[in-house]
């Protein structure tokens, strides 16, 4: 069931006239100084209504104080500003309470082991007595006292709330849930979304809101539809007790005037193949408005039937107004990770230019009904590429990497909406990592303009049978493992699994069992971050090649985990609220097979994301597009970053592959748009032509979102820079006067 349907009762509640006035005061009402919630504000727009730093005096930023973060985690933190204090994570996941005019520490929360660490939110009440951080950790939902940096204790129960209850499923079964996101606030309420994993029979998404004074549980909305629901009958029979996904681990905006949420909606599991969820699978990959209050369905748009690409919705949906057919429309744009960008009138739904629903390939693989058609922009052009071609190979590859590249285009198949298969290689652009991907939208609201950074960003992959755990390793399967590994243990666990900044990994297999090791390397724990994207086979191969250490390795003593430490500084308190290990830990009976009565296909098939080819494709591999929505049109589209390996064979404006993904863009309605890159780089471009007209280099790589705020008139950016340098970029961190891991704060000279 394909058609958007609309409730118009509803709808004709919230219609509200709009006018060239009310876009422009309603925009005023709205701006603030600070940055008071993930993202900025509800609106996400990322905009800012500030005006000391503009066009003619950009160049002249300073650094104006850094703060260290005194450890080796990487932050992907987005701070908030709430008038004079910055709340930022630095020392051993630690909240840090800071003067935002000086850096200076006010207090600090030591210890939030687990903690979602890409930000949190803030709340106040009307008198402003009662200010309350919110945020979710081990799998619950926590907050503390903005003022003092304790936990608030009477909040739900002991003061935390689970978040493995109210799902519909025994939370016995879930092994994680909680959001690498922090969610929005609206009202009383803070809405989230969730993180429950991308494998077979992770945890369904269904979007959330809760009380923020008591914690009670407002309102739930099942993503994946039980029984008499609208969309039930776009999956199997009782697909409710079993599938998962269909989450927002992405960024949520609300329309604080209507009450509307928009929630952008992940994919259904398992990503790459379907068997057990024919159908269109609603509400996976949807823009979904929901009213914010009740949290009952305004209207949904499906902007992929029955995904098998891992397309999901992640970047924050933005509010803009626009001329449209000789009238003012508030609208919203949704921009998607296989490069379209969607744009409905925000209230009823509909599309502001036509949307085809065009043939695409059907599935070879056994049990797979892959969907006849997929939606198609018909005006609004795409953002990136959406083909692997010959002709467009990476013109600075090797005669002989060349060659190899084509006869593997040769021998595959190519196409946005390819199915994958298991008898050859299946290759996409944009892949997994998009297209735009999370924090990679921002608008300039009153003009229409909406900016997206992207990336043209390949996945090369290949179906395969899932293996049980305890298969044996075959040479591919161990090269496999050896390459991720690399690619996301080695930094922390050492070279040979001996331990570092992590712990020892070797003997793993007398010490942790397939499942603790799968739930510990989806969730994290303590500062190891969770790695939502390692699919089911390669947790599964490197399991089995932690596990097979030769015993010469496992006999060497293992280094004893560390005590947590409490940091120097004005400590207030240390830990999170306790919670029951049954909530925080691995689930005591995790779902592995089909309910009774339920027939699961006999095979699975799995692949990695094949995303090992990042610069497959001729440059420019990362850039900002902007668009004019107005007309539908984009306006400029400028790279964004430089790719040093590229620059040492003359190449110019190449954009960094990967480039895109965990950064972030201000907005500021002085015509300037602030981004920052791949390879420590932060820029300033003019909004309106994407002119470079400002960049400074940072001592460390950055991964969070920037925030902007000010303080009796002087303006700040603070960016977060404290990750380390790959190959794609020019390391600075050991250079004459680098400065450590920091969070770094800009302004104009007094």
């Amino acid at each position: 069931m394909l058609k958007n349907v609309i409730h118009l009762s509803l709808l004709l509640a919230v219609t509200i006239s709009c006018n060239t006035a009310h876009r422009h005061n309603h925009l005023h009402k709205t701006a603030n100084t600070g940055w008071h919630q993930y993202g900025g504000n509800p609106a996400q727009s990322k905009f800012m209504d500030l005006r000391q730093i503009n066009r003619s005096n950009v160049t002249q930023l300073k650094i104006a104080w850094t703060y260290p973060t005194a450890d080796s985690v990487q932050y992907l933190y987005n701070p908030l500003i709430i008038d004079t204090i910055m709340y930022v994570l630095a020392k051993n996941n630690s909240l840090v309470a800071l003067n935002a005019a000086t850096g200076k520490e006010i207090w600090i929360h030591a210890n939030l082991a687990g903690i979602t660490w890409r930000g949190l939110n803030y709340w106040e009440s009307k008198d402003k007595q009662d200010r309350r951080l919110i945020f979710c950790i081990n799998n619950t939902l926590q907050e503390i006292d903005a003022a003092t940096g304790k936990s608030i204790t009477n909040f739900g129960v002991n003061g935390y709330v689970s978040l493995k209850e109210g799902l519909g499923r025994d939370p016995n079964t879930i092994a994680r849930v909680q959001s690498t996101t922090p969610g929005c606030v609206f009202e009383d309420l803070i809405l989230l979304g969730s993180s429950p994993g991308e494998n077979l029979f992770s945890a369904p998404g269904h979007v959330r809101a809760y009380n923020i004074i008591t914690g009670k549980l407002e309102w739930v909305f099942h993503t994946i539809p039980h029984p008499g629901e609208y969309g039930y009958d776009t999956w199997p029979k009782d697909a409710y007790k079993y599938a998962g996904g269909a989450n927002t681990w992405g960024e949520i905006t609300v329309d604080e005037r209507r009450g509307i949420a928009y929630f952008p909606i992940g994919s259904p599991t398992y990503d790459y193949y379907g068997a057990d969820r024919t159908g269109s699978n609603l509400f996976g990959n949807c823009l979904l408005a929901l009213d914010a209050r009740t949290g009952k369905r305004l209207w949904h748009y499906q902007t992929v039937h029955h995904d098998l690409w891992d397309y999901d919705l992640t970047a924050a949906p933005q509010l803009i107004t626009v001329r449209h057919n000789g009238r003012w429309v508030d609208a919203v744009a949704a921009a998607t990770k296989q490069g379209f960008l969607f744009v409905f009138d925000r209230v009823t739904g509909q599309p502001l230019w036509p949307i085809e629903e065009r043939p695409v390939p059907a599935s070879e693989m056994p049990g797979e009904h892959a969907w006849p058609t997929q939606p198609f922009p018909t005006v609004v052009p795409p953002f990136t590429r959406q083909a692997v071609r010959a002709d467009d190979l990476n013109p600075y590859f090797t005669p002989e990497q060349k060659e190899r590249w084509l006869k593997r285009l040769a021998a595959g198949r190519a196409g946005l909406f390819t199915p994958p298969s298991d008898k050859y290689e299946t290759m996409i652009i944009p892949g997994a990592t998009g297209g735009a991907n999370l924090g990679n939208t921002a608008s300039d609201p009153a003009r229409g303009i909406v900016y997206v950074a992207t990336q043209d960003y390949p996945s090369v992959f290949k179906l395969e049978a899932l293996e049980p755990s305890g298969g044996p390793m075959t040479a591919a399967r161990n090269n496999r493992a050896q390459a991720t590994y690399a690619q996301f243990c080695q930094s922390c666990h050492g070279e040979t699994r001996a331990g570092g900044l992590g712990p020892s990994l070797l003997n793993l297999g007398s010490r942790v069992n397939f499942e603790t090791f799968k739930t510990v390397l989806a969730t994290g724990k303590g500062q190891m971050p969770g790695f939502q994207h390692i699919d089911e086979k390669t947790v599964t191969d490197l399991y089995g090649y932690l596990a097979g250490i030769p015993g010469a390795e496992a006999a060497r003593a293992r280094p004893p985990r560390p005590e947590p430490v409490i940091p120097s500084g004005p400590v207030v308190a240390a830990g999170a609220v306790p919670v029951p290990k049954e909530i925080a830990e691995r689930p005591a009976k995790p779902l592995r097979t089909y309910p009774e009565g339920v027939p699961g296909p006999q095979t699975h098939y799995v692949t990695d994301y094949g995303l090992q080819y990042s610069n497959l494709m001729s440059p420019p591999w990362a850039s900002i597009v902007a668009y004019d929505l107005n007309t539908g049109t984009v306006k400029w589209r400028t790279p964004l970053g430089q790719d040093a390996r590229a620059a040492k064979m003359g190449a110019q404006n190449t954009g960094i592959p990967n480039g895109s993904q965990r950064k972030g863009m201000i907005v500021t309605s002085t015509g300037l748009l602030f981004a920052t890159a791949k390879g420590g780089k932060l820029y300033a471009f003019d909004a309106d032509n994407g002119q470079v007209l400002w960049s400074t280099d940072l001592s460390w790589d950055t991964q969070g979102m920037p925030a902007m705020y000010a303080i009796k008139g002087k303006q700040y950016i603070v960016v977060s820079a404290n990750a380390p340098f790959t190959e794609e970029s020019v390391d600075r961190s050991k250079e004459p006067g680098a400065l450590p891991r920091s969070y770094v704060v800009y302004a104009l000279p007094e």
